[in-house]
């Protein structure tokens, strides 16, 4: 890659490029007024004392127009950083126009630094880079051939060459007087433009350094609460299925011996007190799944057994399960249980969250026959197996019954919260009607 190239994908094409530094605050400009008034009193004293010891004696104009040349080159930069590649130009025209009119002044310090400063605003401040690079390679060329000019046309070569000539003891360097003339001004001028370039770039950069770190400290900020918005949506869904199947279980089961109670209370009083003793056991169980529930969301980061334990029962698993079909039994639900295993113990391989799942499952799949089914029994059948690499558990649920007509439509929470169990464990959920007639909830999940 040549030279030409190099700077061309550094600047021009660069993609940093593409960025607009913000323009200047209010107080970055009141700022900029003082600071060039305060420059140009500094300067005028300076001009002074410069006369004092004879700097500009030779110069022909008035006092008043040198001091005039040295505050039309300061002036402008009180918009170097609103305006400041239009100020860079203007301030070039200005450096050769006075520097002609009145060369003494144009070698004063407080000259050439604010022309420098103009070089530096320009590169630091421009929004559009790739008109900075065309009117800073136009203003470099065009110093260029001034600087070669003054050495040429202006007979500066010339009078070197005479005082050389009229000095006898003039002994020289290393080189010959013009070769070192041309190679100090090169070198002067290209510290003097390259460094003005340099500085103005690493003010830039620094600039977009810090409006990228704003703009990630923002993005990780809105990250930060994204991810806590999910945390909390995702700990309320799970809560919410939490309080359903605990909840809604149990009170299917009141609602239902209620209303057998009702029926048989003047005519069968054993069966009602029956009913009613039910209802007893089911209210109490319920408070007592509800303050386990409470149990686990208030001391979710305490281990077992210390004192926010709060003595709970631990979570229901696989080999409740068979206690849960029993449970339906008494209700008036047959329920045939089985356990199918492709390699001897892999149930016992279940993870308890994961056992928790399937359980949560199989509670809601039973409650909903006895609640929306016309069924009299159901089979439920736990198995493992393998599709290629990848291991499951499945939990299947079927009935033989039709959609009770008097049932109560439900919120449908139930089968959205076994989905959504079986999402988190990467599985998939069959929920529908069967063709032979029936309800079917098959739910996989697979295994890590």
């Amino acid at each position: 890659m040549n030279l030409l190239a190099w700077l061309r994908l550094h600047t021009v094409d660069s993609d940093d490029n593409r960025w607009e530094r913000p323009g200047p605050t209010r107080e970055e400009l009141r700022r900029d007024v003082l600071g060039v008034l305060v420059f140009a009193l500094v300067s005028a004293f300076t001009l002074e004392l410069t006369r004092g010891f004879g700097m500009v004696t030779e110069d022909s104009h008035p006092v008043w127009v040198q001091h005039l040349v040295l505050a039309g080159m300061i002036l402008p930069l009180v918009l170097r950083r609103k305006y400041p590649v239009i100020v860079m130009l203007v301030m070039s025209t200005l450096f050769i126009l006075l520097s002609l009119l009145s060369p003494l002044v144009s070698l004063q310090l407080s000259y050439q630094v604010a022309y420098f400063a103009s070089l530096y605003s320009a590169v630091a401040w421009a929004r559009d880079r790739r008109t900075l690079w065309i009117c800073t390679t136009v203003v470099v060329v065009a110093m260029t051939l001034w600087i070669i000019l003054g050495l040429t046309v202006a007979n500066t070569f010339d009078g070197i060459l005479a005082q050389y000539e009229d000095n006898p003891e003039f002994t020289g360097g290393i080189f010959e007087p013009l070769t070192s003339v041309a190679l100090y001004n090169f070198v002067v001028n290209f510290a003097y433009f390259g460094g003005a370039i340099l500085a103005g770039m690493s003010s830039w950069r620094n600039a977009l350094q810090r409006t990228q770190l704003a703009e990630q400290a923002v993005l990780l900020s809105e990250q930060a609460e994204e991810l806590a918005r999910r945390a909390v949506v995702e700990e309320r869904l799970r809560i919410a299925r939490e309080l359903h199947d605990v909840v809604a279980h149990h009170v299917s089961v009141i609602g239902v011996q209620a209303g057998a109670a009702r029926r048989v209370i003047d005519k069968r009083p054993d069966v009602a007190v029956e009913s009613l003793r039910t209802i007893e056991q089911a209210s109490r169980q319920a408070v007592t799944d509800m303050r386990n529930l409470l149990g686990v969301l208030r001391s979710e980061s305490a281990e077992p057994g210390t004192a926010n334990d709060g003595g709970r029962r631990p979570e229901p698993g696989l080999d409740d399960l068979e206690e849960l079909a029993r449970q339906h039994r008494e209700l008036g639900l047959t329920v045939s249980f089985g356990r199918v295993e492709d390699i001897p113990g892999a149930l016992a391989e279940i993870s308890a969250p994961l056992a928790l799942s399937l359980f949560r499952t199989a509670q809601e799949s039973l409650t909903n026959v006895r609640r929306h089914s016309t069924a009299g029994s159901a089979v439920m059948t736990l198995r493992t197996g393998r599709a290629g690499e990848q291991r499951w558990v499945e939990l299947e649920t079927v009935d033989n019954g039709m959609p009770r007509a008097t049932s109560e439509t439900g919120s449908g929470f139930g089968l959205q919260g076994i989905r959504e169990r079986v999402a988190l464990h990467r599985g998939t959920a069959e929920i529908g009607p069967r063709s032979e007639g029936g309800w079917r909830v098959r739910a996989r999940f697979l295994l890590h």
